[in-house]
């Protein structure tokens, strides 16, 4: 069994991420930004034809809808918020559209870790930090001078904050 937390003597660690369910507030809206890495952390993401794969992957399947997204060499970052009035957990949907790419790109098939890290927004000033913290990637990792010259990013649906 785990040891406890020094701090929190009565928690133990966690060995997974907790996916706890979307809270639906009134006229706020859920956005959730969710990490995936890929196995060991090898550099397999970042390439015209991975990219391809996962737009094409996250656009059928539409149970959540992605917004930003940014896809760096060993892992990606993405905006979604639910696509249907019951969405699947988001760790099931990670599974889905993970299974489609790697299907169309076979290099990928058991290259994924199988979990996800995934957190709900909750203000618009917590949304745009996020943003701008996962745009900074590239630059932070020395690929490029500027964000926007970074090839393996995009939007696929406006997920504005306000409703």
């Amino acid at each position: 069994m785990a040891e406890p937390q020094p701090d929190r003597p009565h928690i133990p660690p966690r060995h997974h991420p907790a996916h706890p369910p979307p809270v639906r507030r009134h006229n706020v809206p859920v956005i959730v930004p969710v990490t995936v890495c890929t196995a060991d952390r090898r550099e397999l993401l970042a390439n015209p034809m991975v990219h391809g794969a996962l737009r094409t992957a996250w656009d059928g399947a539409r149970k959540w809808l992605v917004g930003y997204y940014m896809i760096m060499p060993d892992h990606l970052h993405l905006f979604c918020a639910p696509g249907c009035s019951a969405p699947p957990a988001v760790k099931v949907w990670g599974r889905y559209w993970k299974r489609l790419v790697s299907q169309a790109v076979s290099a990928l098939y058991g290259q994924w870790i199988p979990d996800c890290w995934d957190t709900q927004m909750r203000s618009q000033e917590h949304y745009v930090r996020k943003l701008e913290y996962v745009a900074a990637n590239p630059v932070r990792k020395g690929l490029v001078e500027r964000s926007e010259d970074w090839p393996y990013q995009g939007k696929m649906n406006e997920l504005p904050w306000i409703l």
